[in-house]
C-alpha cells in the first residue's frame, strides 16, 4: 500500500490543487461580486418635476377673407406686408351687373307698390255696395295677394343690396397682410382663387400640446421658461391661460392644446408665426428632502425596505417612503443622511 501511494503522490497533489483553485476562484467572485455592488450615499436635496413641452407661434386673431362668388376682380387697395385697421375696405368685384339687378327690382317694387294701392282703393269702393259674404272673401284674397307681391319685391330689393355689399371685403380685423391670392385687378377670379390673408402680430402667443397624461397636472396661471430655436443662447417667461377641453383632431395620441401668453421681453423680440421652440414647466419642487434613487427600494409583504451598511454588514431596513419625482423617491422616514444603501 505505501509501495501504491509512494507511486501516486503526484496524482493527490493534482487533486489538491484544483481544490484549491476552484475555493480561490469563488473567494475571488464573491469579492468581486462585493466590490461591483452599486451604492449610494444618503443626502438632502431639492426635487423638482419639470414637464418640457414643444410649441410654435402662433396668433389668436387671423382670418383668410374670401368673396362669396365668382366675379372679376376690380380693385385691390393692399399690398402683402401692409397693415390694415378693422373694418377697413381690401377688395372689390365689379358691381355693375348686381347695381343694374338692383335697379330693376326697385322698379319692380314701385309697380308692385302701385298695384297694392290700386287693388286697396278698388276693395274701399266695392264696401261701399253691398257685397255677398263671398265677394267680400274675393276682394280680401286679392288684396292680401298684392300685398303678398310687394314684400316680395321688398325682399328682393335686400337682397341685391346684400350682393352690392358682398362685392367688397373688409377686414373685421386689424393686422398684417401676409398673403394676397390674386393681387392683380382685371381678372375674373372664384372665392378661393381671391383669398387675403391678415394677421394680427399683436395677439401672438405660445402655442403647445400636452398628452392626456400630463395636461391633468397643469392649471392655468403656470409659469414656463421659453427657449426659442432662433434664440436658443436666452429664456423667456410664459403664462398658461388656456387649455382646451376637447383633444386636437388629427393627432396620432390624445393630445390637448396649451396657449401661453408672452412676456414682454419675449413681446419686444421680431418673432413670426410657426417660429418653434420649448417651454419648461415646474410642476412640483420639494427642497430639503432625503431621497434616494428608486432602483435601490426594494418591497416584499412588509413593505418598502433598503439594504444599509452597518459596520461592515449588509443590514435590512424598512421605511416610510413618499412622492416619486424624476426617478427619486422621498424618504418619510428609516433612512439618515450619510448613511450607505445598496442595491
Amino acid at each position: 500500500m505505501a509501495n501504491l501511494l509512494k507511486k501516486r503522490w503526484y496524482f493527490f497533489v493534482l487533486v489538491l490543487i484544483i481544490l484549491g483553485s476552484i475555493v480561490y476562484q469563488k473567494q475571488t467572485a464573491k469579492i468581486k461580486s462585493e466590490k461591483e455592488k452599486s451604492t449610494y450615499t444618503v443626502k438632502r436635496q431639492t426635487l423638482r418635476d419639470d414637464l418640457s413641452l414643444s410649441g410654435e407661434i402662433d396668433a389668436s386673431e387671423k382670418t383668410t377673407l374670401r368673396f362669396q362668388s365668382s366675379g372679376k376682380l376690380t380693385w385691390i387697395g393692399v399690398r402683402e406686408g401692409d397693415y390694415v385697421q378693422k373694418f377697413q375696405a381690401i377688395a372689390a368685384l365689379d358691381q355693375r351687373e348686381v347695381q343694374q339687378n338692383l335697379k330693376k327690382y326697385l322698379n319692380t317694387y314701385v309697380n308692385e307698390r302701385l298695384d297694392l294701392d290700386q287693388e286697396k282703393q278698388d276693395t274701399q269702393i266695392k264696401y261701399t255696395g253691398s257685397l255677398s259674404e263671398d265677394a267680400r272673401r274675393e276682394a280680401i284674397r286679392v288684396l292680401d295677394k298684392a300685398q303678398n307681391d310687394l314684400n316680395n319685391a321688398v325682399i328682393d330689393v335686400e337682397l341685391k343690396n346684400l350682393a352690392i355689399e358682398y362685392a367688397t371685403l373688409y377686414s373685421p380685423i386689424e393686422g398684417l397682410v401676409v398673403s394676397i391670392g390674386s393681387p392683380y385687378a382685371g381678372v375674373n377670379i372664384t372665392p378661393s382663387q381671391a383669398e387675403i390673408e391678415i394677421i394680427n402680430p399683436n395677439t401672438i402667443y405660445f402655442s403647445a400640446t400636452a398628452d392626456q397624461t400630463d395636461v391633468v397636472r397643469l392649471q392655468e396661471g403656470m409659469v414656463g421658461k421659453i427657449t426659442f430655436d432662433s434664440y436658443p443662447d436666452d429664456n423667456y417667461g410664459g403664462t398658461l391661460y388656456y387649455v382646451s377641453f376637447t383633444p386636437k383632431e388629427d393627432e396620432t395620441g390624445t393630445v390637448y392644446n396649451l396657449k401661453f401668453q408672452l412676456d414682454d421681453r419675449a413681446r419686444s423680440l421680431p418673432l413670426k408665426m410657426m417660429m418653434t421652440g420649448d417651454i419648461d414647466l415646474n410642476l412640483s419642487e420639494m427642497k430639503n428632502v432625503i431621497a434616494i434613487p428608486s432602483g435601490f427600494i426594494n418591497k416584499d409583504k412588509k413593505g418598502s425596505y433598503v439594504k444599509v451598511d452597518n459596520k461592515g454588514k449588509e443590514e435590512k431596513r424598512y421605511i416610510k417612503i413618499g412622492e416619486v419625482i424624476e426617478g427619486n423617491v422621498v424618504i418619510r422616514s428609516g433612512l439618515s443622511e450619510g448613511e450607505v444603501v445598496y442595491d
